[in-house]
């Protein structure tokens, strides 16, 4: 890797934040009891404590913009956990901030469909207009710029996100009209989902808490329409074309055959063997290949005797047999006594 650890440049190698945690600003609003309420609100939820870590992590950073020292302490106070600890998931994860974020996250997708169809042409138009590289914040504090590796929306490409909601099917002048829209304050309403906050808002609620102030707010943010017309092209072609996918078995179906011997599914019970040995036997014998065989081997009810072959014969794969006991002046006892049916 080119890039120092610690830099901007590093950090988008690596898909890991590996710089210091910015020291807090003078102006930065305080985790106050309310957000300690709230934290242990989010631990009760879970049945292990330290479960809770990773809304927490939200959490403060709806209150603080980032992840500040500050949150990284509360979080290792109410969890029982080392600072150490909570700053090991918060450089983990890209989501969690380690510097002061805008009012918006602009995130172009750069990754290879998106890439292609002009997500890197639009990353650097981005960064020229606003003078910033990836994870930068402009100096007005509107925006900050990172580039993401793949947002799972292959359909729409190229994707850009703001606070994680989706405008798909962009180019460069369309994303550039939409930073431009955001630093003026406004909020375009997203392709589909829900309408735009800011990013603390949705920190906020990806910590579990309602962003939108209200029942009426966020019910109409969870219906709010959106365009999914890529997603559904398979389906209404599929209709037009009438292909179907192969039924589900049901439940009272026989199961499929496996391509086993059919020993293994009906025993004859003529071989004087348990069924259990009998399959195995079978499960051995019609092994194509070595590896096979032993796996076979090793789960046969007789294991450590002779796989798959009839009582009386070496173990598969031994040329000499078992050295003799030592004389002790008796008669040993025989190893495979003869079976009442006579056979060895």
């Amino acid at each position: 890797m080119s890039a120092l650890p610690g830099s901007a440049e590093g950090t988008a190698v690596t898909g890991l934040d590996s710089s210091p945690v910015q020291p807090p600003a003078a102006d930065l609003p305080p985790l106050t009891e309310q957000t300690r309420l709230e934290a242990r609100e989010i631990i009760a939820r879970y049945p292990q404590p330290r479960s809770a870590l990773l809304p927490m992590l939200h959490l403060v950073q709806s209150y603080q913009g980032y992840v500040t020292p500050q949150g990284v302490a509360l979080c290792a106070e109410e969890l029982g956990l080392t600072k150490a600890e909570v700053g090991a998931v918060a450089t983990f994860y890209t989501m969690y901030k380690r510097r002061p974020t805008g009012r918006h996250l602009v995130s172009v997708c750069t990754n290879t469909l998106c890439s292609v169809l002009g997500g890197q042409r639009i990353f650097d138009a981005l960064s020229t207009d606003l003078g910033l590289h990836h994870d930068e914040t402009a100096a007005d504090g509107s925006i900050t710029l990172e580039h993401a590796e793949c947002l799972a929306a292959c359909d729409y490409a190229p994707v850009v996100t703001v606070d994680y909601e989706f405008y798909d099917q962009q180019d460069v002048e369309s994303a550039r009209a939409l930073v431009a829209a955001l630093r003026r304050g406004e909020k375009p309403h997203p392709t589909r989902g829900a309408p735009l906050t800011d990013f603390r808002g949705v920190s906020r609620q990806l910590a579990g808490f309602d962003q939108y102030g209200g029942d009426g707010a966020r019910a109409a943010a969870v219906d709010a329409e959106g365009a999914i017309d890529p997603t559904l092209a398979g389906l209404r072609l599929a209709a037009e074309r009438g292909e179907a996918a192969p039924p589900m078995p049901h439940p009272g179906q026989p199961p499929a055959d496996t391509g086993e011997p059919r020993e293994t599914v009906a025993p004859s019970g003529r071989t004087g063997e348990t069924p259990e040995e009998e399959a195995a036997d079978a499960r051995v014998a019609a092994a194509d290949n070595p590896a096979e065989r032993a796996g076979a081997a090793q789960a046969h009810p007789d294991k450590g005797a002779e796989y798959g072959q009839p009582r009386g014969r070496q173990r598969a794969g031994t040329e000499n047999p078992p050295a003799a006991e030592p004389a002790t002046g008796t008669t040993p006892p025989t190893p495979n006594p003869p079976r009442a049916d006579g056979k060895a």
